[in-house]
């Protein structure tokens, strides 16, 4: 495992360490259960790292003494840092809003989603807290990674305080969709709070993707290849699947005290095949939707009844919650009347365990069972599924898994199910338990091929690798800002330039976006701004627009400036006649005109605007997750007729252009850069269509984006704002008459 260039510090709700109180005042240490601890366990190991999380463990009764020696265990010992919580932050905090608000609604369980302004209170006090414990022991240079759903506005808090820190984000639960996350009242806080990371991680892409739209349309926020822009700061949206220690489960069910275990247990019989089922007591687990489906198949297929028993583990949790001691007595009642009803005194259907268990136990379970059911109705990864088919390396074994759980994208060859389904089920614990050797060993080799490559370490690594990737993308986004050192330098270079040529956008580049085209019409400062550029005699002035001709005709044809439009097709020469670059028909926009006026009738907010040789589908107005599936489906639509007539969809900032191919802006520029006796060239654009002429500039050239993205040009500028700013420095220097050699 490569390890970062910096110090690793794990910030999560609990510690690797459980901490209690002996009855004689001692205290105890024991490793945490669970699987993010588990998880994590081998990578605070293997790094030089440091875990920052709750001690959970009551120090009302100790002396400040007592707490400072306790911290100074846990930090020399275990290399971890405690916060202490009090009952009543922790009754809010973890009690309440993380488990009784985000848990359930997370999940898709609205139902029990309780929206509490006092729960809310304590979670924003407790990451704060949290923050706190982070700054005191973060140092320079630290990657900072804060895990899972009780720490959400912890990245935003570092932020405040470490505002160069880098920071990573974690989900190890399902992030809901949009539709489902609106319902949360405080959506917009925590949906800022995620952002003050540099890297938002979960285990699927349908979570990624459901966060990047919740961004979109609470935040208005755009997205652009999973990278979204915050405060003029780049933060990136992936999927990393968590993988588990492959050989660690692999070894565990083949050691003799495995094999031993699995024996006393009665779990290896010739005569009785075994189903595992193994989860944490929860509602999101589907644990009584699966009882009452084995009932189903021994009630559909009585012969097999005597030849199969369900071992089903469910580890107790959160027993002081009402809703889960109501599950317990559900499952307790399913399992007694399951038994009562098949049951013999030879045979049980369903052994039930109401308990956590200990490694060996649980891989010489994994070991002996014929069937793996995992059946959730919900769950971010589930890394039971793969530990069973670690357990069963090179050999049979079946593994039934909900479609519902993170896990499915990975194991496809599992027999994948609806857990709402409980005829899916039936036949599929049939055909598991009928399936043969050679058929379960071909399915199981491909899905361990990609558990033993993919494990926790890779997971960690690839995580840890793409949070350094995208400080990297930072800075280079940050290097090529036009800072006041290379601003100086472009004046410089413009003051002493013979003959100069100015080539601007003027769409999101010398004017900000309307809603409407018609409404950006430019102002007495920008006509000002722009005259006297233009009559300064070293200046060719060139406005290279996707916009049509008389509309740039009516706004700047009483200025001394070349004039392009439509994005390369119409230029107006020196004596102000209009020219097109190559001959070209209009033959073709009736049948697309007909296909974008359905879009339009479709898609309330957009319309069409029509050019000399180009329409133009624009969608500024419409909802951004509308808007998306409407463009991928449009060009779709167009694919048929860009081939017959030679067209070209050219994608802007909201619209969607299609024109003839080959005439670009870049196409247009280079007419004007081939000039020899040019010595300063500034390209200043916004979007897509203007990289055809950051591509075309020569070397030396100035070429400016402005705005924030990926782009061909050497450096960028915030906004219009700050590029007006610099043409103003420009022609102030135009208006002294310049130093030029």
């Amino acid at each position: 495992m490569q390890e970062p260039a910096h110090r690793l510090i794990i910030v999560s709700n609990r510690l690797p360490v459980s901490v209690e109180r002996g009855p004689d005042g001692s205290t105890l240490f024991s490793p945490s259960v669970g699987g993010l601890a588990t998880g994590l366990d081998s990578v605070h190991d293997a790094y030089d790292s440091h875990w920052v999380g709750w001690a959970d463990v009551d120090i009302g009764d100790m002396t400040l003494a007592e707490v400072a020696d306790l911290t100074r265990t846990i930090s020399t010992e275990y290399r971890c840092t405690p916060v202490f919580l009090s009952t009543e932050d922790v009754e809010g905090y973890y009690r309440g809003f993380s488990n009784r608000t985000i848990w359930p609604l997370f999940h898709y369980f609205t139902r029990y989603a309780e929206f509490d302004s006092g729960m809310w209170e304590a979670y924003e006090r407790v990451n704060r807290t949290f923050a706190e414990a982070v700054c005191e022991v973060a140092r320079p240079g630290d990657v900072i990674w804060v895990q899972d759903y009780q720490l959400m506005l912890l990245p935003s808090m570092l932020r405040e305080r470490i505002p160069d820190a880098t920071i990573g984000w974690f989900l190890h639960i399902p992030f809901p969709s949009y539709e489902i996350f609106r319902i949360l009242p405080w959506r917009r806080e925590v949906l800022r709070g995620l952002l003050g990371a540099d890297l938002v991680g979960f285990h699927t892409y349908d979570y990624a993707r459901h966060f990047i739209t919740s961004c979109t349309r609470l935040l208005g926020l755009e997205e652009q290849t999973g990278r979204l822009i915050v405060d003029e700061r780049l933060v990136v949206v992936d999927a990393f699947p968590m993988g588990i220690d492959y050989e660690r489960y692999r070894d565990a069910a083949r050691t003799p005290e495995a094999i031993s275990e699995a024996e006393q247990i009665g779990l290896r019989t010739e005569d009785c095949e075994v189903v595992l089922s193994v989860d944490r007591l929860d509602y999101t687990k589907g644990i009584p939707e699966r009882l009452r489906a084995f009932g189903a198949f021994l009630d559909r297929y009585p012969e097999w009844r005597g030849k199969v028993t369900l071992v089903c583990v469910a580890v107790p949790s959160r027993e002081g919650v009402e809703t889960y001691r109501q599950l317990k007595m559900e499952i307790d009642e399913l399992v007694g009347s399951i038994n009562g009803r098949y049951g013999t005194l030879e045979w049980t259907p369903i052994r039930y365990l109401n308990r956590s268990l200990p490694l060996e136990t649980l891989a010489a379970m994994y070991g002996a069972a014929k069937v793996a059911l995992v059946t959730p109705l919900r769950d971010g990864m589930n890394l039971i599924a793969k530990e069973y088919l670690a357990a069963h390396d090179g050999q049979g074994g079946v593994l039934v898994l909900s479609e519902m759980a993170g896990a499915a994208n990975e194991l496809g060859e599992a027999l994948l199910v609806n857990p709402f389904d409980r005829d899916q089920i039936v036949e599929a614990l049939r055909e598991a338990l009928l399936m043969d050797e050679p058929e379960a060993r071909t399915r199981n080799a491909l899905m361990q091929r990609r558990l033993r490559r993919y494990t926790v370490a890779k997971w960690a690594a690839e995580f840890l690798g793409a949070l350094e990737s995208a400080k990297t993308e930072q800075a280079g986004l940050d290097a090529r800002r036009l800072d006041p050192e290379q601003q100086e330098a472009l004046i410089s270079a413009y003051r002493k330039a013979r003959r100069r040529l100015l080539l601007f956008d003027y769409d999101g580049t010398l004017v900000t976006f309307s809603s409407r085209p018609e409404e950006a019409s430019p102002g007495p400062d920008l006509r000002e701004l722009l005259r006297r550029l233009a009559e300064d005699p070293a200046n060719d002035l060139v406005i290279v627009s996707g916009r049509d001709r008389d509309t740039l005709e009516a706004w700047f044809g009483g200025l001394d400036v070349g004039l392009v439009a439509e994005h390369g097709v119409w230029l107006r020469t020196a004596d102000g006649d209009w020219v097109t670059v190559e001959p070209m028909s209009d033959q073709w926009k009736p049948r697309v005109a007909g296909l974008l006026e359905m879009f339009v009738d479709r898609t309330p907010g957009s319309f069409v605007e029509e050019k000399d040789y180009s329409l133009v589908w624009h969608y500024r107005q419409v909802n951004d997750e509308l808007a998306r599936a409407r463009v991928v489906e449009l060009k779709g639509s167009l694919a048929s007729v860009m081939s017959d007539w030679n067209l070209a969809i050219m994608e802007g900032d909201k619209v969607l252009e299609v024109k003839v191919a080959d005439v670009n802006k870049g196409r247009a520029a280079h007419l004007w850069m081939c000039r020899e006796d040019l010595d300063f060239i500034l390209v200043a654009g916004d979007d897509r269509t203007d990289e055809d002429m950051f591509d075309v500039a020569p070397e030396g050239a100035w070429t400016i984006k402005v705005g924030r993205g990926p782009t061909q040009a050497g450096h960028s500028v915030r906004n219009v704002s700050q590029f007006r700013a610099l043409l103003t420095d420009l022609a102030d220097v135009s208006r002294k008459g310049g130093t030029r050699v």
